[in-house]
C-alpha cells in the first residue's frame, strides 16, 4: 500500500487546470522543468538559511509538487505531449529534486547526515529498480511502502516539525532509519512484483 495510490482522485481534481494549461500552450516538458528547478531553489535555500521556519516550505511546496507532477503527466497523456524526452526528464528530475530537498535536513542539529545520504542514494535506486521494470517488459514500478508519494510525506512532515517549532535533535535520526528500512523493502518488492507480472520468479 502506498500513497501514491491516491493519485487517480488527485488527477481528476487537477485535470481541468491540466487542460487550462493545455490551451495556454504549456508542454509538459517546461512543467517538469518548473518543478525541479523550484525544488533545487528550495533545498538550496534552506541549505544557506539560519531559519528553521523555512522548512515550513517543504510540507508546502511537496504537496504543490505533486500537482506539477499530476499535471505533467495528464498534459503528456491526454493532450497529446508525450515524448522521449519527457520520459527522461521525468525520471531524472524527480530523484534531483527529491535529493535537493532532502539534503537541507541532513544539516540540521543532531541528524546523523550519512542517514540522510543513505535515504538519498537508496531513493534513487529505489526509483531506478521501477523504471527498470519497463525495461523487462514489465510496467513502471509504484510500489510501496515507501514510494516517491510516502517520501514525500515523511518529509513533509519533517518540515512542519521544524517549522513549527520543534526541536531538531537525534531522534531525527529513527525516522531516517525507519525511511531506510522501507526504502530497501520497497526496492525488494518492485523488483519479485516486477518479475511477477512478466511470469518469473
Amino acid at each position: 500500500m502506498s500513497i501514491y495510490s491516491l493519485k487517480p482522485r488527485f488527477q481528476t481534481l487537477l485535470r481541468p487546470c491540466a487542460a487550462a494549461l493545455a490551451r495556454s500552450r504549456v508542454t509538459a516538458n517546461q512543467v517538469t522543468v518548473a518543478a525541479s528547478l523550484i525544488s533545487i531553489a528550495i533545498g538550496t535555500l534552506l541549505s544557506v538559511g539560519a531559519e528553521h521556519r523555512l522548512f515550513l516550505l517543504v510540507p508546502a511546496w511537496l504537496f504543490l509538487r505533486m500537482a506539477f507532477n499530476a499535471i505533467d503527466g495528464m498534459l503528456a497523456r491526454e493532450f497529446g505531449q508525450k515524448s522521449a524526452l519527457g520520459a527522461y526528464l521525468n525520471e531524472l528530475t524527480d530523484v534531483v529534486s527529491d535529493a535537493a530537498l532532502y539534503l537541507p535536513f541532513a544539516l540540521l542539529p543532531g541528524s546523523d547526515p550519512w542517514l540522510v545520504c543513505a535515504v538519498i542514494l537508496l531513493s534513487v535506486v529505489s526509483e531506478m529498480t521501477g523504471a527498470v521494470a519497463v525495461m523487462t517488459g514489465a510496467s513502471r514500478r509504484y510500489d510501496g511502502p515507501m514510494g516517491k508519494s510516502d517520501r514525500a510525506f515523511v518529509f513533509g512532515l519533517m518540515g512542519l516539525l521544524v517549522g513549527a517549532g520543534v526541536a531538531p535533535g537525534s531522534w531525527f535520526n529513527w525516522v531516517w532509519a525507519g525511511v531506510v528500512l522501507l526504502i530497501v523493502v520497497t526496492i525488494v518488492n518492485r523488483v519479485r512484483n516486477g518479475l511477477a507480472e512478466i511470469g518469473q520468479h
